[in-house]
């Protein structure tokens, strides 16, 4: 086709192909909608297309992507508000007719339907990393590391000790938006036993949202991205265990001596905790 429809926050280019969505970067563009900047959605992941009225003299034309066609919206798990669904784009009335040709035209090149068998539509690019409120997440491809922050991290977490999971270690990801109470990112690993898993305040493979940190814009790309590693690697990638990572920085070691200190006298950690803890963050340097 090669035409070009601009919307609201987006404009979309349609080739032989595939649908090229470019978001646009202004102050009142969504903030999902800057951090992926722009995505390349194959026709092949596209089950549909509707044509809806928007508010306040606006029509919607939206692409409906298959089941398991795009990590993002998969690791979303139907939690993203209708004003951050990079699925749709926002027209005036007026181009009610205009949408009803780009949206007719789509359809007759539509050729797949059902659940998708692999990701189609690219993951958000890495590395990538977010602030929680218990700890700093980041992803480099191959492995997600979680770094404590003595300032909200349980005792259950301090115990563990920072994280580090090789994707070929995990089996998913469980993403609950930061929008709604009790927010958080949860690591599903390959030798979960299948018991019910702690709560994530408490869950060494989860971090924690709260009010200002893991926004939907940096938490749900890395979501997205972590998820598609994980569909394409095997557990054969598994090479590093968790919890080992590279050596740290002596203030930041000492700095977790101190606090495990704190948990020790408050009476959350044993002797033998402490001791073997203790033991554990001096080896780190």
């Amino acid at each position: 086709m090669g035409d070009v429809l601009a919307g609201l926050h987006a404009v979309w280019e349609f080739e032989s192909d595939s649908v090229l969505i470019r978001f646009e970067r202004g102050i009142r563009t969504p903030k999902l909608f800057q951090a992926l900047g722009e995505r390349r959605v194959p026709l092949e992941a596209i089950a549909g297309v509707t044509l809806t009225p928007g508010k306040r003299g606006t029509v919607v034309l939206r692409a409906v992507p298959r089941p398991g066609a795009d990590p993002l919206m998969e690791a979303a798990a139907d939690q993203l508000k209708e004003g951050s669904d990079p699925y749709r784009l926002v027209l005036p009335a007026e181009r009610e007719t205009l949408a009803e040709y780009y949206a007719d035209e789509l359809r007759a090149r539509l050729t797949a339907s059902g659940p998708a068998e692999r990701f189609l539509v690219a993951a958000p690019e890495v590395p990538l990393q977010f602030k929680a409120y218990d700890g700093k997440a980041s992803f480099d491809g191959r492995s997600v590391s979680f770094r404590w922050f003595w300032t909200g991290a349980s005792s259950a977490k301090w115990k563990a000790g920072d994280q580090s999971f090789p994707v070929g270690a995990l089996s998913g990801v469980e993403w609950r938006s930061p929008e709604v109470f009790e927010g958080y990112l949860r690591l599903l690993r390959r030798d979960d036993p299948g018991e019910r898993a702690p709560q994530p305040d408490h869950d060494p493979a989860a971090v924690v949202f709260g009010l200002g940190y893991g926004p939907v814009h940096e938490s749900l790309p890395f979501a997205a991205a972590v998820l598609a590693a994980v569909r394409s690697a095997g557990p054969a990638d598994a090479a590093a265990p968790a919890g080992t990572g590279p050596r740290r920085d002596p203030a930041d070691i000492a700095d977790r001596i101190r606090h495990l200190g704190e948990l020790h006298q408050a009476g959350l950690v044993t002797d033998e905790e402490f001791s073997a803890k203790k033991a554990e963050l001096l080896a780190e340097l």
